[in-house]
């Protein structure tokens, strides 16, 4: 199954409709609001729009599985990424990304390597996945590595459609 083919709620309600990406590169990134590594927005943002016009996009999944960084209803977590960061990059609902109840997106995720071999679990929020055109898993990136890295970049460069 591609990563297209996931249904998952959008953070306001409705549907994510993933299928939407077809033929765009994404960085799918866990995300939380309370977290040491949350001023990543930032760079999320800087990335997003950079990139948008060349079929690119930022796609945040808000998660609370970590030390409950995430607690926020999602009117709470909009606002919270909006007024604070200026995040214009779509939310998916709030979702588990490791244990029993995970969703389906990050079952398709988990087993890709990042750089330094891991595989499996979702070590903490802001672990980065970068999805390609087709669908498929192109890169993993650890949460302590800044969305603006050099590798980051390369990847998504390496990526973009256009």
């Amino acid at each position: 199954m591609s990563v297209h083919e996931v249904e998952i709620g959008a953070l306001q309600g409705g549907s994510a409709d993933l299928s939407q990406y077809r033929g765009k590169a994404v960085l799918i990134v866990n995300v939380a609001s309370k977290c040491g590594l949350t001023p990543q927005y930032e760079a999320l943002e800087r990335l997003h729009a950079q990139y948008a016009a060349r079929g690119f996009t930022v796609l945040g999944v808000p998660c609370n599985q970590f030390m409950g960084q995430e607690p926020g209803t999602a009117e709470e977590i909009a606002q919270f990424c909006s007024a604070t960061y200026g995040v214009t990059f779509p939310m998916t609902e709030k979702i588990d990304v490791n244990g029993d109840t995970r969703h389906q997106l990050y079952q398709q995720l988990v087993d890709v390597a990042d750089g330094e071999g891991h595989t499996g679990d979702i070590r903490w929020n802001f672990e980065k996945f970068l999805i390609g055109a087709d669908g498929t898993v192109v890169a993993r990136f650890s949460p302590q590595t800044e969305p603006d890295a050099a590798a980051v970049v390369s990847a998504i460069e390496e990526n973009v459609p256009a």
